[in-house]
């Protein structure tokens, strides 16, 4: 099994700009208050941390955050530079935490899956520690997304994977293709055993709502189209912005 590690120190750009961070922590607070309300009695597992930025903005609304990650020196980072007497950082593998079944409130996994070696383990796991009853806040991509996000490369994540390693070269932005990202139809098998409450077309027709703006500008023409996808072709939506609800009565 191969781990994706020092993911970090290959994307600083996108793991050490603060400010980027926060917006996409504000997005998933804003989707996690609108379906929770009051987040300040419930403990969370931030999945895939990272440098710690925006752990740190959710534990100013949860009452207690672990936040895992394998990528060390990212932890070792977020230790330093982003803790709060309410936060536990800690270096580990999100596919097997060892962390108690039936234990946090919330899960945030925001564009986590593809990163991990198996991402049925993953969201298994997900599934383990949370309570019965409790959500987890999913971002995921789409395989069809036109410009991959990692490497700003057109249609990526769509083709073959060896086909992927010898495009990544062409471009002079890397050696192997590691991430795996899956369709919206894997998707759906992925979190089957969760309930679905999709906030995507929500977060479309009202990103003001949602922090979403940057990504969606209002009245934009890139919110009508994305409107008409999500309408017509939701398989093409670029990214699925999901609660997964764990079953107040589990029966496994």
């Amino acid at each position: 099994m191969t781990y994706q590690l020092g993911f970090s120190a290959s994307h600083p750009e996108q793991m050490y700009d603060e400010q980027a961070r926060r917006a996409k922590a504000n997005k998933s607070l804003t989707i996690l208050t609108d379906y929770l309300h009051d987040l300040s009695a419930l403990s969370l597992l931030d999945i895939g941390c990272s440098t710690g930025f925006m752990t740190r903005i959710y534990a100013e609304r949860f009452r207690s955050v672990v936040a895992l990650d394998i990528d060390e020196p990212a932890v070792n980072f977020a230790a330093r530079e982003n803790q709060a007497p309410n936060i536990e950082f800690r270096v580990g593998d999100s596919m097997a935490t060892g962390l108690p079944s039936d234990s946090f409130d919330v899960v945030t996994c925001t564009h986590i899956y593809e990163h991990v070696p198996d991402a049925q383990r993953l969201v298994d796991e997900i599934y383990r520690v949370l309570k019965p009853g409790g959500v987890c806040m999913f971002a995921a991509g789409n395989r069809f997304i036109p410009i991959e996000g990692h490497y700003g490369l057109p249609l990526l994540a769509a083709i073959p994977k060896p086909l992927g390693h010898l495009y990544l070269r062409a471009a002079r932005k890397g050696d192997h293709y590691y991430e795996t990202h899956f369709s919206h139809r894997n998707l759906r098998k992925l979190v089957a055993r969760f309930e679905v409450i999709d906030y995507t077309r929500r977060v479309i027709e009202h990103p003001q709502r949602y922090s979403a703006t940057d990504v969606v500008p209002p009245d934009s023409t890139k919110q009508k189209v994305a409107r008409v996808i999500a309408a017509h072709a939701n398989w093409l939506v670029p990214t699925y912005l999901w609660l997964l609800k764990k079953p107040a009565a589990d029966q496994d």
